[in-house]
């Protein structure tokens, strides 16, 4: 069963039975639905939906309202700006059906977050503002038409009746505009006054039907020349079309650049196919991802994305894996490489085997962080949301007291003053000047391989001014590496061959980086290994086996070996020295080997350092490793400040220390050990290849693991914090200056209409600037209207 086929009717509170039922498929259910058990309490769901019908924070609370009243909702959280909720419900209690059928009662749409139900939505609400958009375009034209006489004439150049008669033509020519196209602004404010709340489309609709109920008033009010209806003699048919005119376009301009602003994030949770082909024998049949099963094999065509995690059985290609780990280039990926659900197949069709499903794969796993994100509600838009609704009072407030007082200066003039403060003073920009911008942050930031989980870590990292690093899989590769071999009794090459061949059956990360060495290098400088038996490890110690002639061999720590002080400085080697790990290797006629592993420093981590210390940051390694390994990488990377052999509540009282001095802290780690400091710093960043409960702790997720992604996420979110602090700047003057010009009657109703509209719209084009790609090359980045201190970028 399908619900991308079924378009729900949002006239109707109640769907019907078998949209109910669609919703309700558990294979379907499964597609915007997630279950938990929290620990002792019972089975929860979390359903992600997308919204239409919103435009403002008062929407989006209204909203909020309605689904928290449903019996069996625990939580719901909504944004505007990405037209999403994120519901939490018992499925004991209530069902997914009964969310959107309250959200529908609310006079909005809902939507299960799917692509096609997202796609259908937005092709039919572009169509329906077009629509729109025409009519009151067309009808304009045609009433400024007829009202462009009685502006340009003098006294008695134009007859009573033909005055007349173009007043009833513009009258009949605003009824399209008045019943139809400004329909949307009547239904925002019905749902807002049905609630008990004040929306922003409340004064936009009583602008419209007070100008048209004045001006209809005065067009049929039949009086004798040179009298004054109670009406008023003018008409302002002309102002109500060109203002609602203005509105809409920049509504339309407006939903246009918030929907460019969240493409980088809708990418990303739709990147999987519609359907799939699966094989079976010598045909394929095409189903949906959802109903694809462990151990199928999939057909995968060149251009298309892989539908789960799993092994390629079949053909070699080359693959898009930049969302998934953050690397940039194709990989090439042959028969028995893994493949990841939501990367693109990009040259030749394979065929995969399916290993991992739904939340068991990355790709599910960063989408569920993305819509968490997106969900959210930072504290500065909730603040917003809080000025949004008393300001709305404050304007009909205004408009009834300016409308008063010009009764007694000007009563002709009264009606349309009152209109132009209704209009003009809307805080749409108010409302937008927070989450468009880290929308389109969010958006950047998912291009680079970096997710945010907090969008509230934004205005934390815009404010930092010390980034402490773990150093192990941090600074340095999760992957350590074979420096030198030196070697007693046997060529270098023969025991590497050996050690490499032996340490292949331990996981052990200095046994894996031997079998690595071997494995990766040229087949010419390494001897062809023995066939081992009788393999058996010590835990902590090292490997033991037998190789083909029944010779004992020994691979792993000095006292393991049995290799003596005079052997070590025979091989160049002190016991102890602890400058990097070694492993040894003793054979049973005394071939003695001591391989030097190191750990190598990340490619970008020089310049990551570089970078952040041209910023104005103070850079630190806290490390829970040795002294020596400590130091001596704070020196190649030029730091003085380093601390070693930190334990997890040694990293949480340094990190405590300097934010109790006035520090505001960012911390980047990668393990389990790391989850206490990540959680207790102001912003924090979580290695992609790390543990899931550092990623669980931590506000962004590097998926590449690479340092120089904290220099771009910590440059992006001062520039969008500065794009924050333009936006509410903007807002602010505007509704300083046009307000008292609207009040003094210096600022016209179709005027207003197109401030609004601008001030709107010039807060969303201003965020869309974050959307920018930032630069490759981290020099090139900093330039001079990024390097700012801390201190200018939260002023």
């Amino acid at each position: 069963m399908s619900i991308s086929s079924t378009s729900l009717p949002v006239e109707r509170a109640v769907l019907r039975a078998e949209e109910a039922a669609a919703l309700d498929d558990e294979v379907e259910l499964a597609r915007y639905t997630t279950f938990a058990e929290p620990e002792g309490g019972a089975r929860e769901a979390c359903s992600r939906l997308v919204l239409d019908g919103l435009h403002c924070a008062a929407c989006a609370s209204l909203i909020e309202q309605a689904l928290r009243r449903v019996d069996g909702v625990l939580d719901a959280q909504v944004q505007a700006a990405s037209r999403r909720a994120q519901v939490r419900w018992d499925p004991a209690r209530t069902k997914a059906s009964r969310l959107i059928e309250a959200i529908q009662r609310a006079g909005y749409k809902a939507f299960p977050d799917t692509a096609t139900q997202q796609r259908a939505k937005q092709t039919l609400e572009s169509r329906q503002a077009v629509w729109r958009l025409f009519v009151a375009g067309f009808c304009m034209m045609q009433v400024m038409m007829y009202a462009t006489p009685m502006y340009v004439a003098a006294p008695g150049d134009i007859s009573a009746d033909i005055i007349q008669l173009l007043r009833w033509a513009s009258w009949l020519l605003s009824l399209p505009v008045v019943l139809f196209a400004a329909t949307p602004f009547y239904s925002g404010a019905w749902r807002a006054l049905r609630r008990g709340r004040i929306g922003m489309d409340v004064p936009i609709a009583l602008g419209v039907l007070v100008t048209f109920i004045a001006s209809t008033g005065a067009t049929f009010d039949a009086i004798a020349p040179g009298q004054t209806s109670a009406w008023g003699r003018e008409v302002y048919f002309d102002s109500l079309t060109m203002f609602v005119t203005f509105l809409l376009i920049g509504r339309a301009l407006e939903q246009r650049a918030r929907r460019r602003a969240a493409e980088a994030l809708e990418s990303v949770l739709h990147r999987l196919p519609e359907s799939v082909e699966r094989v079976l024998g010598d045909q394929t049949e095409l189903v949906a991802p959802a109903r694809l099963r462990v151990g199928d094999e999939v057909r995968v065509s060149a251009g298309q994305a892989f539908p789960a995690d799993g092994v390629i059985v079949q053909g070699r290609t080359q693959v898009d894996e930049a969302l998934l780990t953050g690397e940039s280039r194709p990989v090439d990926r042959d028969t028995g490489s893994m493949v990841m659900a939501g990367s693109h197949n990009l040259v030749n069709p394979v065929v995969m085997r399916v290993e991992c499903l739904g939340g068991d794969t990355r790709y599910e796993r960063i989408v569920a962080l993305m819509q968490r994100a997106m969900s959210e509600r930072p504290s500065w838009v909730r603040l917003a949301d809080q000025i949004a609704v008393p300001f709305l009072w404050g304007v009909l407030l205004l408009a009834v007291a300016a409308a008063g007082v010009w009764m007694f200066i000007e009563p002709a003039r009264s009606i349309w003053i009152a209109v132009s403060v209704l209009i003009v003073t809307c805080p749409c920009a108010l409302s937008l000047a927070a989450p468009s911008a880290m929308v389109a942050a969010a958006g950047a930031l998912a291009r680079r391989g970096v997710l945010v989980q907090r969008f509230d870590a934004f205005e934390a990292l815009a404010k930092a001014d010390t980034v402490v690093f773990d150093k192990t899989g941090t600074l340095t590769d999760d992957r350590l590496r074979l420096n030198q071999v030196h070697a007693l009794g046997a060529t270098s090459s023969d025991l590497l061959a050996r050690a490499g061949a032996l340490a292949g059956y331990s996981r052990h990360p200095l046994s894996q980086a031997l079998a690595r060495a071997v494995q990766s290098g040229p087949s010419h400088d390494v001897a062809v290994p023995p066939t081992w038996t009788d393999v058996r490890e010590a835990s902590g110690a090292g490997l033991e086996a037998l190789d083909d002639l029944g010779g004992r061999w020994r691979l792993g720590s000095a006292a393991w070996a049995g290799v003596s002080d005079d052997e070590a400085l025979a091989l160049g080697f002190r016991l102890d020295a602890m400058q990097s790990p070694r492993v040894w290797l003793r054979g049973p006629a005394g071939q003695v080997a001591g391989f030097d592993i190191e750990e190598a420093l990340r490619p970008d981590s020089a310049q990551a350092v570089k970078d952040l210390q041209a910023l104005g940051l103070n850079v630190i390694v806290l490390s829970g490793d040795l002294h020596e390994r400590v130091h001596l990488l704070a020196r190649q990377l030029g730091l003085n400040a380093a601390r070693a052999e930190a334990r997890p509540e040694d990293k949480l009282v340094v990190v405590a220390q300097a934010q109790q001095a006035g520090h505001r802290v960012v911390v980047v780690g990668d393990g389990i050990n790391d989850a206490p400091v990540l959680a207790r710093a102001d912003a924090s960043f979580a290695m992609g290849h790390g543990a899931a409960l550092a990623q669980a702790r931590a506000d962004f997720i590097v998926l590449g693991s690479h340092p120089s992604d904290v220099v771009r996420a910590l440059i992006l979110a001062r520039r969008a914090m500065r794009v924050v602090r333009q936006n509410l700047g903007w807002a602010v003057a505007y509704n300083a200056i046009s307000v008292p010009l609207a009040v003094v009657g210096w600022l016209a109703p179709w005027l207003a209409g197109l401030g609004m509209a601008c001030s709107s719209l010039f807060v969303v084009l201003n965020a869309l600037r974050l959307g920018r790609r930032l630069d490759d090359s981290m020099p090139s980045s900093l330039k001079a209207s990024v390097v700012v201190s801390p201190r200018s970028a939260v002023a």
